[in-house]
This record gives C-alpha cells, sequence and structure tokens, in this order.
C-alpha cells in the first residue's frame, strides 16, 4: 500500500485512530484528525494539535481532501460525511485493515472474535505462542492497536487480534491464517439493523480466507452452525457437548491425539473450557510436538481483569469483579461459574438487549439481584412479576446493601449485561471503581 506522499483522513480520535495517523505519518503520509466530539472531551488535545493537522467538534468538507479515510471502530458507516465519502469514491478503511496492508509478510496473523471470551481467547493463545518460544505480539480491541506495533518490519511470527464486529465491518483484503468464532448472541443491537446482520458482521473475519488457512468454530452455536457454509477455509470444530476435533470429555479436554487435565489448567468454568478449546485447537499446527510447553502455559496462564475478577474478601464475603460482561450471555456464563449464594448487580448503557433471557439463572434461590443505572426500569419491567430485585441509586449503593444481605461464604459479582456509558468511561473505569468500593468496604470493618 502506498502510503508516502498520500492524503489520508482520520476519523474518531481515540486509540486506534492516533495509532494509525501516527504509523500514516511514520511512513511519510500526511494526516488530517477529525472528531465530532469537543476539543476538551479529547485526551491529549493539545499534544494532537501539535502532531496533526485537526478539527474537534464536527466533520467538516476537509474530511473529503484525502486519498483514503480511516474510520475507528466507534464512527458508524451511516454518518453523512462517510456516504459523502463514498460516493465520491474515497475509499474507506478500518485500523485493521489499513494494518494488514501494511504488515511484514512473514507474519501470520491469529485472529479472535465472538460476542463473548474474546479477550480470555487471545490472552491465552498469545501465552502458548511465548511459553512455545515464538515472537508474538497481541493487540486490537484488547487495548493495543494492530497499528501500534512495528508490524511492517520483518521478525514477528505471529499477530494475534482480538476483533469486533465494529472492526470487521470494512474487511476488503484482510485475512488471517487461523481465525477463530466463539459464540455469537446477540449485542450491539443499538448499532445493527438486527441480529442476522450482527452475526453476518462477525463471519467477514473469513471473508478473504482460502482453503489452506484455517477457521475454529464453535460446534454448540446454532448460529454459527448455520453461517459456516460460506467459509472457504478448511474447517475444525470445537465443541463441550459433543466429541469433535477438539472437545470436552470428562475431566480432559481432548486436541487431536493431545490431551489436556481440565484440573491443571489455571481458568475455570465451561465458558473458560470452550475458550481453551479454541486456543489449542488455533495453535495445534504450531505447537505439534510441543504439549509439555502448551501444558506449562494452560497452568500458568493468569485470568484477565475485570473477567471474573476476585477482588477481596471481607467477613468471608467475596468481591468479583466482571465488569467485561456487557451482554447477557456473559452474565449466563459469569452465574454458572458459581454454586455458593450470589448477589449480582446488574445495568448501565442500553444495547438494545433483552434481558428477560437472564430470569432463568437469576430466578435460582441463591441469587439475589440489584439493578442500577440507565438501564434499570427496562430491566425492571422485563423482570417484573418473576423476579425480587432491589433498585439503587448507584453502585456503591448497590454494593453496601448487598453486603449488609450477604452471608460468609457467599459473593457479591459486578456483572452488569450492559456497556458501561451512563455513568462511566468505559468497563475498565467501572471494574476499578467497583474493585475501589469493594476494598473501602473490607477496610471499614
Amino acid at each position: 500500500m502506498e502510503i508516502y506522499g498520500k492524503k489520508f483522513t482520520v476519523i474518531g480520535i481515540a486509540r486506534s485512530g492516533i495509532a494509525a495517523a501516527k504509523k500514516l505519518t511514520e511512513l511519510g503520509g500526511e494526516v488530517f484528525l477529525s472528531d465530532n466530539k469537543p476539543q476538551e472531551k479529547i485526551e491529549n488535545a493539545e499534544i494532537l494539535k501539535k502532531n496533526f493537522a485537526c478539527e474537534f467538534g464536527g466533520h467538516s468538507q476537509k474530511v473529503l481532501q484525502a486519498d483514503k479515510i480511516i474510520v475507528s471502530p466507534g464512527v458508524p458507516l451511516s454518518l453523512p460525511i462517510l456516504k459523502q465519502a463514498q460516493a465520491s469514491g474515497i475509499e474507506l478503511l478500518s485500523e485493521i485493515e489499513l494494518g494488514f496492508r501494511l504488515k511484514s509478510p512473514d507474519s501470520k496473523i491469529i485472529c479472535v472474535t465472538g460476542s463473548n471470551g474474546k479477550s480470555t481467547t487471545v490472552s491465552l493463545i498469545h501465552h502458548i505462542l511465548l511459553t512455545c518460544g515464538y515472537h508474538s505480539i497481541l493487540g486490537g480491541n484488547i487495548g493495543t492497536p494492530f497499528t501500534a506495533f512495528p508490524i511492517e518490519k520483518p521478525g514477528i511470527d505471529f499477530i494475534v487480534l482480538e476483533l469486533s464486529s465494529f472492526q470487521l465491518e470494512l474487511v476488503k483484503y484482510f485475512k488471517a491464517d487461523a481465525a477463530i468464532i466463539l459464540n455469537i448472541t446477540p449485542d450491539h443491537l443499538d448499532r445493527y439493523k438486527d441480529f442476522e446482520h450482527y452475526a453476518r458482521t462477525k463471519f467477514n473475519i473469513f471473508q478473504n480466507m482460502e482453503k489452506n488457512d484455517l477457521a475454529v468454530m464453535n460446534l454448540d452455536d446454532e448460529t454459527i452452525r448455520r453461517l459456516s457454509e460460506q467459509i472457504k477455509a478448511g474447517r475444525k470444530w470445537f465443541s463441550l457437548e459433543h466429541e469433535s476435533d477438539a472437545w470436552r470429555n470428562g475431566n480432559n479436554l481432548l486436541v487431536g491425539k493431545d490431551a489436556y487435565k481440565t484440573a491443571e489448567i489455571s481458568i475455570a468454568g465451561p465458558h473458560n473450557m470452550m475458550n481453551c478449546l479454541a486456543a489449542l485447537l488455533a495453535t495445534a499446527r504450531y505447537t505439534a510436538g510441543r504439549q509439555a510447553q502448551v501444558c506449562q502455559a494452560l497452568k500458568t496462564f493468569a485470568s484477565l481483569p475485570h473477567r471474573l475478577e476476585y477482588v477481596t474478601t471481607s467477613k468471608g464475603i467475596r468481591f468479583i469483579n466482571d465488569s467485561k460482561a456487557t451482554n447477557t450471555d456473559a452474565v449466563k456464563y459469569a452465574l454458572l461459574s458459581f454454586t455458593e449464594g450470589v448477589h449480582i448487580i446488574l445495568g448501565g448503557s442500553d444495547k438494545g438487549e433483552d434481558y428477560s433471557i437472564l430470569l432463568p439463572y437469576l430466578q435460582r434461590e441463591n441469587v439475589h439481584t440489584y439493578l442500577i443505572g440507565a438501564t434499570r426500569t427496562r430491566m425492571q419491567a422485563a423482570f417484573a412479576g418473576a423476579l425480587e430485585y432491589e433498585m439503587c441509586q448507584d453502585m456503591e449503593t448497590a454494593m453496601k446493601l448487598a453486603y449488609s444481605r450477604a452471608a460468609a461464604g457467599e459473593v457479591i459479582l459486578l456483572s452488569p449485561a450492559c456497556a458501561s456509558y451512563d455513568a462511566f468511561r468505559n468497563y475498565l473505569h467501572r471494574g476499578d471503581t467497583f474493585r475501589k468500593i469493594a476494598e473501602d468496604i473490607a477496610h471499614e470493618i
């Protein structure tokens, strides 16, 4: 891809947009940054203004004075200025597509999408590859943008990417050597026409793959099975319920001829066994003959922050931070991970989900429900007459009320089923706030 002397506009001044702008400038491109947020809402705006031509508070016709436009994941393609760009023949690229066009051909890509479990799975893949002696980098939706790395230079064995549906909307040439879809459940329905539109966007991950590439999919997911017929890549399946290429058989995970004892895997719960199966299957062709190293990786892998993360214990009551559970399916798996009494805090900003899906799990005798955030009235309507719950003003109120009612051996769980933007910058901020309140409660005793 020709960069030197070309003009680029980057729409959306967040992590991936800034990374793309820096990479393009580094390679000799001319970059213009545009964001609809006012300058005071843009982090480090003054520094950005020193390094790039910028506009804040809206998108002017300057956006169209470019050879190509890089669109950040949070920016909807329905934006009028982007419609104008397409009508004018200006190519729109995602940061992921840009990274693929720039990367050195000797680097292989393993990428993961799905409604839940992406971050854990990519982190485990990265850990397995490192433990087996490969030079691997980890990026994408998990935090560090694809283009923030020196991907244009040779020497990186593997690029492991977490990809959201937003990042897959503008796939044109992007192609992975191995790609995983973990699951597809309703999410981001405020952005897509319907569930089918959302699901098919996820399947863009396989769009350019060929028969020698590897598509790894969940046999237990009906939507994935139905849509898999369109895939040209070689297919392999993982399952908790059925004998397959990778599956759980009693206390073992079987991947081809290799067996891994579940008791020796550092992460627990049925959802994490699925994540492990997917990671093992995607890396199997690269780790053949290194089962000892793979076993070591499974033993030493550390669970990620904000994903069923243990915070502290006070009076025998454990606080668990699952702030990353931003949809109902993630909450379902969180609740299935506990047999003890659970005081669950639900609520946040709305993504258009049907919260009544959670009723069978919330109606268990040992589950107690506390509703917070902008969605609490929608949840109240979904649960009315079927569930007892407490309406709480904010997270701190809910946590203190739950703590006053919980008994030793029980759990206070933040697993919101919602995005965080009603009261927090993002799910990280929400989880950090939960952690701070939990620690304050413990120290008061």
